[in-house]
């Protein structure tokens, strides 16, 4: 279907917004008439600039508090929509949006508002336009589709119709199956907004966190589903108020609201039995590797000999080595053309029962395929880019042809057998980028999101799993007053943490994190394990969490950390799926206290 978007989704000046949203794919859009005051560009040449990068302008927005008014207003009302008539023939667009009276001084009558509004539409027909009118949550008289639907009935005029707007319909939890009984061609106009489940005063969640499509809480495939039903044909618009959006990159917004669409037309031919347009998700098995990029290479590898890794290999034709424990295998790049200063993740890879095909629906989804240098006899790994920057890698699961690339021994046999998570870390614009990446590409389900304090700010965390609970993610954001605060790490599955706390903790070097006793003693609060358990917790350092029904169990503990990178050892018993996440505050003040000072500034 043809796809719009309106220009206050985005950032920048009103030319910067329709370049980037013609090179993400975009159709056309919905001017935004504070973005057309604030652009020195006729209306003609906003037209001309549009058509030339093969961009409709589908809508013009928004015209405010004009039915249901005292005959003295509704002549100022029509002066006002006249000038808005001529504005709009020079722009080249024959669709207005009216939303719905807000003004205390709107009249609660639904024969007078449908009276006025169909003077509006003769009006408008004199100058070939045709009127959208919406429901706005917050209207003052008319808050729901259906009612202005009936409105827009009684009016009966051709160049009158209805705009539905998906947030102003569930942010209400309005039914959204009787938009079945309005006839397609009565549709006007459909905009599309995504939104996190909030409890708070709907104008303040409208005009500040709505989100595109698969990043928030609405079931927006089931009500374009029932638009579809209609027989509506005209185009999928966003409409995204949101305070994030507004101060990131213009072309990666624009990105991820075509992401956002594309995946959304999949969700809704699902809901339709009609084919998804897009090849199939093929979620990962669980991790091939993870690649840390690295110039102080020697400390890395000290700290991966402790934890009981062996370098078990060199790259043939690049300076990488493969350092294996049981199937846990971590690659060192040593210089990696990304590489910074302090150590970093750089790429994942991942096991795919079909790597050609998980490649392909990342590329029909927009993510950047990355450019690989492969030697002759090397193995065929594609790899895209996710949101942070972090290179993907499709490996085949049933054969890690691409370990054939390093002159490997047999890895040792350890405690740690397998990666059990990768927490990744992303700019505060980013985040909610990142969980329609993962959700979308790579088929994982994304859990709740938390926020737990920080000593000097607030972290933001949201896990992401294959179905198996095989292949886990934890997407990270700091909010204010992140200090250096490491963002990436990796959780290694252990089969006997307590044997591997032991011999951590007997090591001449201090390889593990202090945890204060303080967190001891309230863990004997909180949970009642015994007191030699409580005893052997607090001597080796090992942290611990349960399910709330007590079913599972998880102890792990953490390194110190090598340049923006820590390493979590990690046991789960009786089938704990969670993160550990009531510890987590403890860990980033533990791990505040252990950074090195700050240099003091100059004097």
């Amino acid at each position: 279907m043809r796809k719009s978007i309106a220009t206050v989704s985005v950032s920048g000046s009103l030319t910067e917004k329709l370049e980037a949203v013609a090179r993400a794919g975009f159709d056309a859009v919905e001017i935004f008439e504070n973005d057309l005051l604030g652009c020195p560009l006729s209306p003609e040449q906003i037209r001309e600039r549009a058509e030339s990068l093969g961009l409709g302008i589908d809508l013009y927005q928004p015209f405010r508090d004009f039915e249901a008014v005292s005959p003295g207003r509704l002549a100022d009302n029509l002066r006002r929509a006249e000038h808005k008539f001529r504005v709009m023939k020079r722009l080249g667009t024959d669709m207005m949006l009216v939303c719905s009276n807000v003004s205390p001084g709107a009249v609660d009558d639904d024969a007078l508002a449908a009276e006025q509004l169909r003077l509006l539409a003769e009006r408008a027909a004199d100058h070939g336009i045709r009127i959208a009118y919406e429901a706005l949550a917050w209207g003052r008289h008319v808050d729901t589709y259906l009612h202005a639907w009936r409105i827009v009935r009684m009016a009966d005029h051709p160049n009158l119709g209805t705009c539905l707007d998906s947030f102003h319909i569930l942010s209400r939890g309005s039914d959204p199956g009787g938009i079945e009984a309005i006839p397609g061609d009565k549709i006007f106009f459909l905009q599309l907004a995504d939104a996190p489940l909030l409890a708070m005063d709907v104008l303040q969640w409208s005009r500040h966190y709505r989100c595109f499509p698969g990043q928030g809480g609405f079931d927006l495939a089931g009500l374009l589903a029932h638009v579809l039903r209609t027989g509506y044909a005209g185009p999928l618009s966003l409409e995204i108020f949101n305070d994030s959006f507004r101060q990131a990159d213009t072309g990666r917004t624009a990105v991820d609201a075509m992401r956002s669409l594309i995946a959304l037309e999949e969700s809704v031919a699902q809901v339709l039995g009609t084919g998804s347009p897009l090849p199939r998700p093929v979620q990962p098995d669980g991790f091939a590797f993870a690649e840390l990029a690295t110039r102080d290479h020697k400390r890395l590898g000290r700290l991966l000999g402790a934890l009981g890794f062996a370098r078990t290999g060199q790259h043939e034709t690049k300076p990488v080595e493969l350092w294996e424990q049981g199937l846990a295998r971590i690659l060192i790049d040593r210089l990696h053309p990304e590489s910074p200063t302090d150590t970093s993740l750089v790429a994942i890879g991942l096991e795919s029962p079909d790597p050609a095909l998980s490649a392909e629906r990342a590329k029909a989804l927009l993510s950047p395929v990355l450019p690989r240098h492969r030697a002759p006899g090397e193995a065929p790994l594609e790899a895209v880019a996710a949101p942070d920057g972090t290179e993907l890698f499709f490996c085949d699961a049933g054969r890690p042809a691409w370990r054939e690339d390093f002159d490997a021994v047999t890895p040792p046999v350890g405690h740690i057998g397998r990666i059990d998570h990768v927490a990744l870390s992303h700019p505060w614009d980013q985040f909610d980028e990142a969980a329609l990446f993962y959700r979308s590409v790579l088929g994982l389900r994304p859990h709740e999101s938390v926020e737990v304090a920080d000593p000097y700010g607030l972290l933001r965390s949201r896990a992401m799993s294959n179905a198996a609970g095989t292949l886990r993610l934890a997407l990270n954001i700091a909010h204010v007053g992140a200090r250096g605060l490491p963002g990436q790490h990796i959780a290694l599955a252990d089969d006997d943490i307590v044997a591997t706390a032991r011999r951590l903790r007997a090591l001449p070097d201090d390889v593990l994190l202090p945890i204060p006793d303080n967190y001891y003693d309230d863990l004997r609060a909180r949970f009642d394990l015994g007191e030699e358990r409580h005893r052997e917790l607090r001597e080796l350092g090992l942290m611990y969490d349960r399910d709330d029904d007590g079913g599972g169990e998880f102890l792990h503990l953490y390194t110190v950390t090598v340049g923006r990178v820590f390493f979590e050892i990690v046991q789960r018993v009786g089938g704990y799926r969670g993160f550990g996440m009531a510890n987590t505050p403890v860990r980033l003040a533990a791990q505040h206290a252990s950074a090195p000072a700050a240099p003091a500034p100059d004097r």
